[in-house]
């Protein structure tokens, strides 16, 4: 997915999403910080924390929303502090009492070495105890191959309208949902203007995260169904994990 293309759209669909800004909010408030957020996109989340004394670093690997989120920061009067970087290969010298990975961001890692890369760098940047809180989406997906719309509509201040049509296919044996985004606005005089977005994300289960944390290095985590605290069910849309940072192997 390239996110510098998306980064607009990005924008206009989830700089209205609250569910999970008050949960990451506790979590920081109750560390002290530093914070370093993984995917911080456009500085949704990282905007929130700092509006609430939290100090964060956001990691993104997208220039463009690195752009967007310093553009918002300083609509804000706020300064946020962005690293360009993927999770698995990024480096810092500073070492961090709490990592978050707010909306998913794990799930653009789509291989096994891939997300253990990730998972033991972001070891690596915690300090010892150190945790690691994050969520991702129950896999659980409309009808496919079908073109939908969800009600996304946004108004522009010139009158154009732009509405959000969207198209999933689901590669099971890889756990890959791709979704294509057909972004259609029309303009005050009537004309259509169309942009297209592709994007794929991996989807995990929850014992297999709990694995993957285990083998990374991770101590067993915390599992709920909600930002609120609840169990995981059937229902449930999110998965919530909270761990921390395991001893050194071989430590006594």
């Amino acid at each position: 997915m390239n996110y510098d293309d998306f980064a607009d759209l990005y924008d206009h669909q989830y700089d209205i999403y609250r569910d999970d800004l008050h949960f990451y909010a506790g979590v920081a408030e109750r560390v002290g910080g530093p914070v370093l957020e993984v995917g911080a996109g456009t500085g949704r989340v990282t905007a929130f924390l700092a509006r609430r004394g939290v100090r964060v670093v956001g990691l993104e690997p997208s220039a463009r929303m690195i752009e967007r989120g310093r553009a918002r920061a300083a609509e804000g009067g706020l300064s946020l502090d962005f690293v360009q970087g993927e999770a698995g290969s990024f480096t810092l010298e500073e070492r961090f009492p709490l990592v978050i990975a707010p909306f998913n961001s794990l799930m653009h890692l789509y291989t096994p070495n891939e997300q253990l890369a990730a998972l033991e760098n972001l070891r690596a940047h915690l300090l010892p105890g150190g945790a690691f809180v994050f969520d991702l989406y129950v896999p659980r997906f409309g009808e496919t191959n079908t073109v939908r719309h969800e009600g996304e509509t946004f108004h522009g201040p010139d009158g154009s309208r732009t509405d959000v049509f969207l198209v999933q296919r689901h590669d099971r044996p890889r756990q890959h949902i791709t979704t294509e985004y057909f972004a259609d606005t029309t303009g005050p005089e009537g004309q259509l203007r169309r942009r297209h977005y592709t994007l794929t994300q991996r989807y995990y289960t929850r014992y297999e995260v709990e694995w993957l944390l285990r083998h990374a290095g991770f101590e067993p985590p915390r599992v709920s169904g909600s930002f609120q605290g609840g169990p995981l069910e059937e229902g449930s849309e999110v998965m919530v994990f909270q761990t921390r940072r395991g001893e050194e192997k071989g430590a006594g």
